[in-house]
This record gives structure tokens, sequence and C-alpha cells, in this order.
């Protein structure tokens, strides 16, 4: 059976970003846009990757997002409310770890819920629960320093979906991994999200990773970043990261997808190269 886009006609998207455009200030006092005129919809329990040139503006569109940076122009919403300050409705995972290193991992996972005001008794029965859907139930005790990568990773997906977040954005959060472990988080990543109803943006510089995730995969230009070209990843779902890697047609899609991020790529390297010339 072919995934089908969760594109439904006349729902609300989960991520609009109309003309977004976003402008900072350097150190020595000029501008710099990291995004212009930036057009992105996701729909509700879509899976989004975004693949572009290294430094071209990928993170800086999770953070428009997420609400912590404002657009200097145009719009951004989340199911039709325009973002005004960080929702709660909307989880984020780094690239670095943001566990609390003084805290026991179950302590980490009930952390969010507390904060939401949830009483403890249920915080901590809904952190065992995902503790337990990410395989770290015996490990609930340890501090962050005794866990390797891959837990860690771990324990930050638990501390994401606890929350219930309608949309989940990820900043290359498997890029520190070794092969191995990132295709297995991959997996569990997938396993994790099923079901759930949540809206991912993903964002890699890794275009396998990308295409075996997602449903659509968006190529940003390089710098400043606007959406060059969208593709349908219309590989069957449920997957698994090394099965999904054989199908003939993921070699079709990433030979596609690689043509347009390739020239991205080259742009990016050249204009690297006549700086440093």
């Amino acid at each position: 059976m072919v995934h089908v886009s969760p594109h439904k006609a006349g729902a609300v998207p989960a991520i609009e970003l109309t003309g977004a455009t976003k402008r900072f200030r350097t150190p020595s006092g000029t501008l710099h846009t990291a995004v212009r005129d930036l057009d992105l919809t996701v729909a509700p329990g879509e899976f989004v990757a975004v693949v572009g040139p290294t430094g071209c503006g990928k993170s800086t569109t999770l953070t428009l997002v997420s609400g912590l940076e404002e657009p200097t122009e145009g719009e951004v919403k989340v199911y039709g409310e325009h973002v005004d300050g960080i929702d709660p409705n909307v989880g984020f995972v780094f690239q670095q770890d943001a566990v609390f290193p003084w805290r026991t991992v179950l302590s980490n996972v009930t952390a969010g819920p507390r904060f939401r005001g949830v009483p403890a008794d249920e915080a901590r029965e809904k952190a065992r629960d995902w503790l337990a859907r990410v395989g770290l139930a015996a490990f609930e005790d340890r501090y962050p320093h005794q866990l390797s990568g891959g837990m860690r990773k771990r324990v930050a997906l638990a501390q994401t979906f606890v929350n219930d977040p309608k949309i989940l954005l990820m900043d290359e959060p498997f890029s520190a991994l070794d092969v191995q472990t990132r295709a297995l988080m991959s997996d569990q990543l997938l396993e994790l999200w099923a079901g759930t109803g949540s809206s991912v943006v993903f964002v890699t510089h890794d275009l396998d990773e990308a295409i075996a995730l997602a449903d659509r995969v968006v190529v940003m230009t390089a710098g400043p970043a606007t959406v060059k070209e969208v593709f349908t990843v219309d590989l069957p779902r449920p997957r698994t990261v090394e099965a999904v890697r054989l199908e003939p047609r993921f070699v079709e899609l990433y030979r596609e997808i690689w043509a347009s991020l390739g020239e991205e790529v080259r742009i990016t390297r050249e204009r690297g190269a006549g700086r440093a010339a």
C-alpha cells in the first residue's frame, strides 16, 4: 500500500509560513538575512523533513515556528493562529541534549508535565509510561552522565512526547550518533510518532534520513534560504530505515532530490571558496 500524504482539503494547516523573512544584526552592525520569502505549509499529522546547505537557515525556520524568534516580515501560524511567544503545544528536540544533568532520568521526563501543572503522581505515571516506550524503564534512577549518547536521545524523545505535543520540531537530533545508533533512533522515532497525530518538522543534513522518515522532503536554497522544491515521498508506511533504503523507489527519490539539493550545496561551497580567496 502506498502511503498517502495527510493533506486534506479545507483542513487548517498545523504550520503555515507565508512570506516569512528573518534578519539578524551581526556583531559588526550589518544585517544578515537568514531566511527570505519563505512559504511552507505542514498538514496535521504530517512528517516533513527539511534539507539544505550548511548555514542556509534551516534551524531559523524552526525557531520561527516555535516562537523563539519573530519574523522580520511575513506571517507564521500554528493551527490558524499567529505565533506569539512559545506555544506549549510545540515540542522542540535540539541537536544538543536538553536534559538537566542534576536530575535523574525519571525527574527529567517528569519536569515538563509538572511545569504544565500536572499533579506529581500523574506526571510520574506519564513519565514512566514514556520511559517504557523508549526502553529506559530500568534506568529511571540514573543520571544523564551515566547514559550513552543514544540513551540520552531516548530520554530527550520521552521528555518531548510526554507533553503530548501537537507539533514536534527536531533540529538534527541524531547527528552526533554513530550510524547504527542513528538508524535505531530513527526507527524508534517513527514508532513513537505513529498514532500520535503530531506534525513533525525534521531538519537534517542527511538526505537518506530525510527520505526514510518523511512524507515530504523540502529542499531549501543556499542562504538566505527559501523553499526551492518540495518532493512527496511515496513510500509505504510503516517503515524501518534499513528496509526502506533497499526499495528501488528510495533510490529514485534520492537521485531526484539530490539533483536539486546538490546544486544548492555547490553554490554554498563556491561562495565560501570565493570569500576565502
